[in-house]
């Protein structure tokens, strides 16, 4: 292949439209433009969703979702990642101490995911039922 020798495929590059050239032809006189108006004017345009001044629909339709604020500041706690931890007693405190949840957490709970090997008493934190059987099995007990 040399470089002499490229084409572009066929029907690739189509014809740019005359426009303007008598009224024998459909783009003649207006162009296709219509008569008068912002869109027949050179430069002629406005913003996607413009409704020339009515209310446009993006802003007519309600907002959708919901962000809830109260989640950011309750978290979720494997048991896993429980069995990791170096304290018999846990509490929300330690769990911010070792790292575990995010500094400004007030509300933890935790779920059934992992396994726990080693009793742990949990003090003030919430737990699944699953969790709970799974803390007791191991010779733990959960306090409110």
């Amino acid at each position: 292949m040399f470089l002499n020798t490229i084409q572009a495929a066929e029907g690739a590059r189509k014809k740019a439209k005359r426009v303007g050239r008598g009224i024998g032809c459909t783009l003649g006189k207006t162009c296709g433009k219509g008569h008068k108006g912002q869109k027949a004017r050179s430069g002629g345009f406005h913003k996607v969703g413009f409704e020339g001044g009515q209310m446009p629909l993006q802003r007519r339709l309600p907002k959708v979702g919901f962000i809830s604020q109260s989640a950011k500041f309750s978290a979720e706690v494997r048991l896993s990642e429980l069995d990791k931890l170096d304290a018999d007693h846990v509490d929300i405190n330690v769990l911010i101490q070792h790292n575990v949840v995010p500094v400004f957490t007030k509300k933890v709970k935790v779920i059934k995911s992992g396994d726990l090997n080693r009793a742990l008493t949990l003090k003030g934190i919430q737990v699944t039922v699953g969790a709970k059987l799974a803390i007791e099995s191991a010779g733990g007990k959960v306090e409110a």
